[in-house]
């Protein structure tokens, strides 16, 4: 099993560490955790993320296809995930350009799963590939191509890395 030194983090991360830390950057933010998205595995610098079925993912409803729309926030999503595990430490990188190249149109009653990763790590930016499908995985439904900016430690808010690895605090 792999595993990656965060420096600022000051511990060790496992795949099932990278795991638990990205469900948490999934359900911070509103629409991902609303919509149910889940992270699946993650080997560093790949996530795999599946996202359930729900009606309201629809855009076109006579014919009953996946809005396009939500194939961009997955593939968004996906490569923004596996840059912050790419990274030597987490920090802060908006994406910067994203395309979009749709093959077929995704269609109502099955989950949408995306498999992302992150290509090159420079200084400045970090360069990544993601594909959205929906079963078999042999048949994608769209491909994106993602590239982020690093803002680094100084426009990186502190405790961002450490947020992302705290243990779960039981509810009282």
């Amino acid at each position: 099993m792999s595993q990656r030194k965060q420096g600022g983090a000051g511990m060790t991360a496992t795949p099932e560490a990278w795991q638990r830390a990205l469900t948490r950057f999934v359900t911070v933010i509103p629409h991902t955790r609303e919509l149910g998205l889940e992270v699946v595995t993650v080997a560093p610098p790949e996530v795999l993320l599946r996202l359930p079925w729900h009606d309201d993912l629809l855009g076109d409803t006579a014919r009953g296809l996946v809005h396009g729309g939500v194939l961009t926030m997955l593939l968004d999503t996906a490569c923004g995930s596996s840059v912050l595990c790419a990274l030597p430490v987490p920090e802060v990188c908006p994406t910067l350009d994203l395309r979009v190249d749709h093959y077929r149109p995704a269609v109502a009653g099955q989950p949408l799963w995306v498999r992302a990763r992150s290509l090159r790590v420079t200084a400045s930016m970090v360069f990544t590939e993601g594909m959205v499908w929906q079963e078999p995985e042999e048949r994608p439904v769209a491909r994106g191509i993602a590239n982020f900016v690093r803002l680094g430690a100084r426009n990186t808010p502190p405790g961002f890395a450490e947020a992302l690895f705290a243990e779960e605090q039981p509810h009282v």
